[in-house]
């Protein structure tokens, strides 16, 4: 028996014991409502927009990344301490199977029930795509790195399930680091930029209108000889330019950002991963530490026209490679981690640990 023949047995066996409870039906029964109720009301609000399948699509896509990283920690938090803890792991560890076959096949196991949001949410893209809007290239590239994220999010939790002895510590340690990288990233990135604010100096000249003033341009209404008054003041501006990095970590920030970005005539984005990747994008660039207005010039807006949404995206630096690159090498570390920790036979064991 070859060592992937191996790794599937271990992963279909625990396929097997997930599908003969109800609560796995149920999940999946509950998630394709929800969905269902989302891609009604979704559709009936952009059924006047010119590409209601755009917005519809990546809705979906978030729903299944939101609710795989919910249900995930739940399935795979407890692979392995949970079969230490009922005594059967030590049955399995006595046959031809090594560690490592074992936890990667439990790993595969997680992944595949995690994908199985993915499945079910599979027509409603299907709707998406046919109502138009939603490019085959956001798909195909939304998909798989959906995909990787929840093979992530599964290898976390068997991963902490081999480190951890109890399976309720491991599991409540999976959702605070799943937490961490979808909440904590953003606190940090919202706290870091406030806390290195500066102060800006804004400089506002404007016509004395108090003076009575001869003659006034016919086509601006503005006096010929205003009489201006300047006022300066400073105030503070958030820096998020030094923290937006913090954010390459976040799996909607990712996702966002490696799906390709399409935009409509007036170059604004298509639909939700686009307006994301805008707003990050939009917070690398350093505010203006001077700025100046001008009403006796005629010029009551800033003299550059501000770069539109297709610009900014061009311009700025894409972050997802990165933080998918921090992703898997978490997940690599935490299984190398469980096969480490769950090696048979084992050296030294924490006081309380099951033997058999």
């Amino acid at each position: 028996m070859n060592t992937f023949s191996q790794i599937w047995t271990i992963a279909s066996i625990e396929l097997r014991q997930r599908v003969r409870g109800v609560a796995w039906y149920v999940l999946l029964a509950v998630f394709v409502v929800i969905v269902l109720v989302v891609t009604v009301l979704t559709t009936l609000a952009t059924s006047n927009t010119d590409q209601p399948g755009a917005v519809l699509y990546s809705i979906i896509v978030y729903f299944v990344l939101l609710l795989g990283t919910l249900v995930a920690p739940a399935l795979s938090g407890t692979a392995i301490n949970g079969d230490r803890e009922n005594g059967t792991l030590a049955t399995t560890q006595v046959t031809l199977v090594t560690t490592t076959q074992l936890v990667l096949g439990k790993l595969l196991a997680a992944w595949i029930t995690a994908l199985g949001f993915l499945v079910a949410a599979l027509p409603f893209l299907i709707f998406a795509l046919a109502l138009g809007g939603a490019s085959p290239d956001t798909a195909v590239v939304s998909i798989l790195v959906l995909a990787v994220e929840l093979g992530v999010v599964a290898a976390v939790g068997v991963g902490l399930s081999g480190l951890i002895r109890r399976p309720l510590f491991s599991v409540v340690t999976t959702y605070l680091v799943v937490a961490a990288l979808s909440v904590g990233t953003l606190i940090a990135f919202g706290l870091g930029g406030f806390v290195g604010q500066e102060r800006v100096t804004v400089t506002n000249e404007y016509i004395d209108w108090s003076v009575d003033y001869d003659e006034s341009d016919p086509v601006t209404g503005l006096p010929e000889d205003p009489v201006c008054v300047t006022d300066t003041y400073e105030q503070p501006v958030p820096r998020f330019d030094r923290v937006w990095w913090t954010l390459a970590a976040n799996p909607y920030v990712l996702l966002a950002d490696a799906v390709p970005i399409h935009f409509d005539t007036y170059g604004n984005p298509k639909d939700v991963f686009g307006s994301i990747t805008y707003g990050v994008r939009s917070s690398q660039s350093a505010p203006e530490i001077d700025t100046s207005y001008s009403e006796c010039d005629g010029e009551y807006s800033p003299s550059v026209e501000p770069p539109s949404a297709r610009e900014v995206i061009e311009n700025s630096v894409p972050s997802w490679a990165v933080g998918l690159a921090l992703h898997l090498a978490l997940a690599v570390a935490l299984i190398l981690g469980a096969i480490s920790r769950t090696h048979a036979p084992s050296r030294r064991l924490a006081a309380g640990s099951r033997i058999a």
